[in-house]
């Protein structure tokens, strides 16, 4: 993979190093969005009633037109909050989205859905089947893509939930076997991000929080992969977002994927697993968690300085991203920010200090060098 990375300095950087500062995707929707799905969800029902002749009072009159309008809000207002906080490269905060595989499901041909189905707790998850062959219609994800640069100042990341669990999260009805619908998946990613690359996208991150869980199957996400970046132009930056597991199982395996960037889950795990990834060297570029997405507190910007050189021990500086460890979606919304300012002061201070030469980086060298 070529070096991809350099495109998403911005033009008024103020230190000679450069971390790359993003998010993985989610983030705390505003209570006004669930509130206006609430009202567009009633206004379909009674249309509904309306049209089988029944009665329809008391309905508020909130149709597509309008909830659109509130989506569009929702993704520039996240977007300029990303913004604000200083990150290099932004998403819109997954606003158009519910449910990183329902979403998904409900675009791609030969999925259905009957139901939730409990998962822990009182939590339900309406889990899709397949129940013929997959395939591909009407873009994704173009339209979300295509809105959020209109609005966005810097760059701007694609999450796309992965084709291996979008297979593993999911009941299969059609198939001989899972690995056979994960590779015809993986088929259909890489169609919408050639959609995407299209529009202008240059930062695509596959999601496959299914892998370290199943690590057994890194051979059929490497295979997946393979096919997800077939054709795809090397200036478009691909990363692969991991969360939860024993990332001991998949690595070094996962450096033969190909992909320019690792995203992973460490913060809150105390970066009990870092020393997974030192030997061998760590190849790829290296998307390090120094917020914990699960604890609604906002780390201070000392200690996210010391996670980040955490990271530091693992890659040099010109191959570190700092990011969240996860979406952070169920946070309140004001600790997600403030988790986020806090992450890019304490990246631009890292930095600082690379420059000065207070940091001494003494990183492992990567294989073949």
């Amino acid at each position: 993979m070529t070096d991809t990375r350099e495109q998403f300095r911005p033009e008024d950087h103020d230190n000679d190093h450069f971390l790359l500062t993003t998010v993985v995707g989610s983030y705390p929707k505003p209570k006004w969005l669930d509130r206006a799905k609430d009202l567009y969800e009633d206004s379909v029902a009674t249309e509904s009633q309306r049209d089988g002749g029944g009665e329809a009072a008391g309905a508020a009159d909130f149709g597509e037109d309008e909830w659109e309008e509130a989506k569009d809000d929702a993704a520039r207002l996240i977007t300029n909050e990303h913004e604000r906080a200083g990150l290099d490269v932004v998403v819109d905060g997954e606003m158009r989205r519910n449910e990183m595989v329902e979403f998904f499901a409900h675009r791609i041909d030969g999925y259905e859905f009957n139901g939730p189905v409990k998962v822990w707790g009182h939590n339900y998850f309406d889990k899709p089947s397949v129940v013929d062959e997959v395939s591909y219609d009407e873009s994704w994800l173009v339209d979300e893509y295509e809105f959020t640069a209109s609005v966005a100042d810097r760059p701007v990341k694609v999450p796309i939930t992965g084709p291996y669990t979008l297979a593993n999260w999911s009941f299969n009805e059609a198939y001989d076997d899972e690995e056979s619908l994960a590779y015809d998946l993986a088929d259909l990613v890489n169609e919408e991000i050639e959609k995407l690359v299209e529009a202008g996208a240059r930062y695509i991150q596959i999601d496959e929080p299914a892998l370290a869980t199943t690590p057994d199957d890194h051979a059929i996400v490497g295979e997946c992969l393979e096919r997800i970046a077939a054709g795809i132009p090397e200036d478009v930056r691909i990363g692969l977002h991991v969360c939860y597991g024993d990332y001991s199982r998949i690595y070094p395996e996962i450096l033969e994927f190909p992909v320019d960037e690792f995203d992973l889950e460490l913060a809150n795990g105390d970066y009990e697993q870092l020393d997974v990834f030192e030997d061998p060297a760590f190849t790829k570029d290296l998307a390090l968690g120094v917020v914990d997405a699960h604890v609604a507190e906002v780390e201070s910007v000392e200690e996210i300085e010391a996670n980040i050189r955490k990271g530091l021990e693992v890659v040099p500086p010109e191959q570190l991203t700092v990011s969240p460890d996860c979406g952070v979606k169920l946070l309140p919304r004001e600790v997600a920010y403030g988790k986020m300012a806090n992450l890019v002061e304490a990246a631009r201070n890292v930095e600082a200090d690379l420059d000065s030469g207070d940091i001494d980086v003494a990183a492992p060298t990567p294989a073949g060098d």
